[in-house]
Formats: C-alpha cells, structure tokens, sequence
C-alpha cells in the first residue's frame, strides 16, 4: 500500500462540480493499494499516517501527528500511485489492485481512522475527482509498506 500524505491547511475533492469531501487543518491523503496488499500493509498505513509527526509545536517543530493537532483526513483513492513508468512512456498499472479489492481496502483504512477518533472526508470512488488543497509547508511524504521508499 501506498500513501501520498500532504499537511494542508484546506483540501477538497468534486465530483462534477460537487464538493463530496472538504477539510480545514490536516492530511490529505492519496492511496494506492497492490495486489500483494494484505492486513498487515492495511494495519501499518492504519498506524504510521496518523501518527507521523509532521504538525508543529508550540516550539515551531514539526513534533504532533494530526491526532495532536486536532486535525482532519482527506482521503482519496489512487491507483496511480502503483504506475511504473520505467519501461517506457505508458505507464503500467499491473501491481494496482482491482477495482473491488482496492475499494475494499481502501474503505477498511478509512474505517481504521475513524475508529482512532479523526474525522475523515472522502472522495468518490472510480469517478473523475478533481482535488484540491493548499499544501501547508510545503510538507509531503510517501509512505510504502514494504518500505520501498
């Protein structure tokens, strides 16, 4: 599994013309699920996004998770994250999962959020989502659970 995890002041998502997920402070949040992906990727994304540490203290150091600053989840689903553009100039998307295996999955991170108290917005799966946020830092981090990158 595969995380695009941004620190943003606001981000939304629409659907032809329809707002269907906003938030103010916090994490948007770009997944990709593998079709090697089981529930230990799904439980490590579980852990690691909401606990990283990229919120500031009252230092100024990016020391708090979006848990500690009261923060919110955008989430979007994103079979592109597994695209592999090294053999040429169309990318491949073989290790993505399958619509209904990746939904599923994607649904069960959702669900794992939410029962750790964060409110988490959604996009609209397999539509044409247009995203929208204003990345706040900036502060970007990818996230793989076989540790890839």
């Amino acid at each position: 599994m595969r995380c695009v995890v941004q620190r943003v002041t606001e981000a939304s998502v629409t659907v032809n013309g329809e707002t269907v997920g906003a938030v103010g402070p916090g994490l948007m949040v770009l997944i990709g699920v593998s079709t090697e992906d089981t529930d230990a990727d799904l439980k490590y994304m579980a852990e690691k996004v909401p606990n990283l540490r990229i919120f500031d203290d009252e230092n100024g150091v990016m020391n708090r998770s979006v848990i500690d600053a009261g923060g919110s989840i955008l989430a979007v689903s994103q079979f592109t994250l597994y695209g592999d553009a090294r053999g040429g100039r169309r990318p491949s998307y073989i290790r993505a999962a399958k619509p209904d295996e990746a939904n599923a999955m994607y649904e069960r991170l959702v669900a794992a959020w939410r029962a750790k108290g964060i409110h988490v917005e959604t996009g609209r799966f397999r539509t044409e989502m247009k995203v929208s946020l204003v990345n706040d830092g900036p502060v970007t981090i990818l996230i793989d659970s076989e540790k890839a990158f």
